[in-house]
């Protein structure tokens, strides 16, 4: 009884703690304090905005809404992210020259980030899918054409044939599992989970580099070369939250300088083999995923419709709606929710 009655004082106390009318008041200070950005920047002769950050900005907020459940949640990490992106005004330590308009230009890439960042770490396991031998195959065979594509082939150093060739075993050894009934091991499934992590970080790098070297989509002279720009920003912006992730799943390998290292290898081995399915995809699905990658990347190729990241990234996110449209297919009566890269439970019909 006595211990009843502390954990009913306890939470009592805890209820006391409503962090609404907190999250309130730095929403109200960050409103007026935008406000006096908006005047800046409207007098200023600079251009401190670019549309193409909104387009970013608005697939990362979309992605956002489809991973959470709760659209609450969504608005309170918003609202808090965006009063904490207003220390962005703050001035830096060797900043001698304070200027407001050099900070207003870094403040929505810091926002971007802290509402990134914060929603990743509040739905860990939301973000982080589900893996299996059919997603992992249809990235390995991703990565062969990303490889083609960059010219890979064409250079004759020692480092990009390396690349290569590691990148045609570990396809061989993906296809392998695929296509066989070979019995998904704690080990296999470590080994795919971190080549899955390792190629995700390989396609993020690459697609942030190309599409920040394009133009910004207000400076384009037509509208269907804007609308090109927006849709690489967009799908920039979608993809971010499972970059963070996969560069999280990377970074833990690294040794920290306050903790127990082989603890910590041996809890991040742990969540990877626990990530993916075991599961093992039908014969038949596995050669319907290599043939929808291989006739879209070739035909890309041929063709350069779309540059080679924003056709990787369109492929990842329309393949699980594909599935979900095939006749004859056990699918839930709803239609899968697309987590970036896949739907977080496409394991249920592949």
């Amino acid at each position: 009884m006595a211990s009843n009655k502390k954990k009913g004082s306890r939470n009592k106390k805890l209820a006391r703690y409503n962090l609404i009318p907190l999250i309130s008041v730095i929403g109200v200070a960050a409103l007026v304090f935008t406000v006096y950005i908006a005047y800046r920047t409207s007098i200023s002769e600079k251009k401190l905005f670019s549309v193409s950050l909104l387009a970013m900005f608005a697939g990362l907020l979309l992605e956002s809404f489809r991973v959470s459940n709760k659209w609450k949640n969504v608005i309170y990490i918003f609202i808090g992210s965006y009063g904490l992106s207003m220390l962005n005004f703050l001035p830096g330590k060797r900043e001698h020259n304070y200027s407001f308009e050099n900070h207003i230009e870094s403040w929505p890439y810091t926002f971007f980030f802290i509402f990134a960042i914060a929603f990743t770490f509040s739905n860990k396991g939301k973000v982080t899918a589900k893996l299996t031998e059919g997603i992992i195959l249809l990235q390995s065979i991703s990565l062969i054409y990303w490889a083609i594509d960059y010219g890979f082939t064409n250079y004759h150093n020692w480092l990009a044939i390396l690349v290569f060739i590691i990148t045609l075993a570990f396809t061989a050894f993906t296809i392998l599992n695929a296509i066989t009934t070979l019995q998904l091991t704690n080990t296999t499934r470590l080994i795919l989970s971190i080549w899955s992590t390792t190629i995700m970080v390989a396609f993020a790098l690459d697609n942030i580099i190309r599409v920040f070297n394009n133009q910004n989509i207000e400076t384009t002279e037509y509208l269907s070369g804007g609308l090109y720009i927006g849709i690489q920003y967009f799908f920039l912006g979608v993809s971010t939250i499972y970059i963070l992730q996969n560069l999280i799943l990377l970074v833990q390998f690294l040794p920290s300088s306050n903790g127990n290292y082989l603890l910590d290898l041996k809890e991040n081995k742990t969540s990877h083999i626990n990530r993916f399915s075991e599961h093992q995809v039908s014969i038949k699905k596995s050669c319907i995923w290599i043939l929808f990658a291989t006739i879209s990347y070739t035909i890309n190729y041929s063709y350069q419709i779309l540059p080679r990241h924003t056709m990787i990234w369109l492929v990842f996110l329309t393949f699980p709606i594909l599935l979900y449209l095939m006749p004859n297919s056990k699918m839930p009566k709803t239609p899968p929710r697309i987590g970036g890269v896949f739907k977080r439970n496409l394991k249920k019909y592949t």
